[in-house]
């Protein structure tokens, strides 16, 4: 079943991407009929048996496309965020149609059969508070407590958030939001989450 946010999110793409995602679209559909697309994350996605299937998006650059079974990515990790393609610039990037067709069949498969990959490994290194997360937080009693409250991961999205930033004005923003985001008793990714 289509949905019409997804008509206007590929409308919104940017010119290259558009035909990459009415392709994708295109090959779901006829693989597999008995998805139902949904925006989740803000990106095109297709659910199956009321699961999560498969997902495209696309960037400034490329679109991305992935089936949602972890058992379906490559091991190695080098298209991690990628899904199974890497980056997609034009049509032909992506696999050929009798490629996708396996791949579809696979994944529809592994749905059916309910098999869900083993839980991801949980991140056990301790979390590294950037030095002006931390004097931003001392001076700030509840975006403290919250940020304290939090559990590990959560935490550590707003710490890595901020230590990835390229330039001081980048990090200081950063510093900034994330702070002000905590006083109000917000995750890091609180616009993503289901209300």
């Amino acid at each position: 079943m289509k949905d019409e946010r997804v008509d206007r999110y590929i409308a919104n793409a940017p010119d290259f991407a558009r035909p990459i995602l009415e392709e994708l679209r295109a090959r779901i559909h006829s693989l597999n009929p008995d998805v139902v697309e949904d925006l989740k994350w803000g990106a095109p996605h297709f659910t199956y048996k009321g699961k999560l299937w498969a997902g495209m998006s696309a960037f400034k650059a490329h679109c991305a496309f992935g089936f949602w079974n972890r058992l379906m990515r490559p091991n190695d990790n080098s298209l991690e965020g990628m899904g199974q393609f890497g980056k997609i610039g034009s049509l032909g990037d992506l696999p050929s149609k009798r490629e996708f067709a396996t791949l579809a069949k696979q994944a529809r498969q592994l749905a059916d059969d309910g098999v869900k990959p083993p839980p991801r490994p949980k991140n056990t290194k301790p979390v590294v508070v950037p030095a002006a997360l931390t004097a931003a937080l001392k001076k700030n009693a509840k975006a403290r407590a919250t940020f304290e409250g939090f559990s590990p991961s959560q935490r550590r999205e707003y710490a890595d958030w901020v230590a990835e930033a390229k330039t001081e004005a980048t990090r200081e923003r950063r510093v900034a939001q994330a702070v002000e985001w905590l006083a109000e008793g917000k995750q890091r990714n609180w616009k993503y989450q289901t209300r």
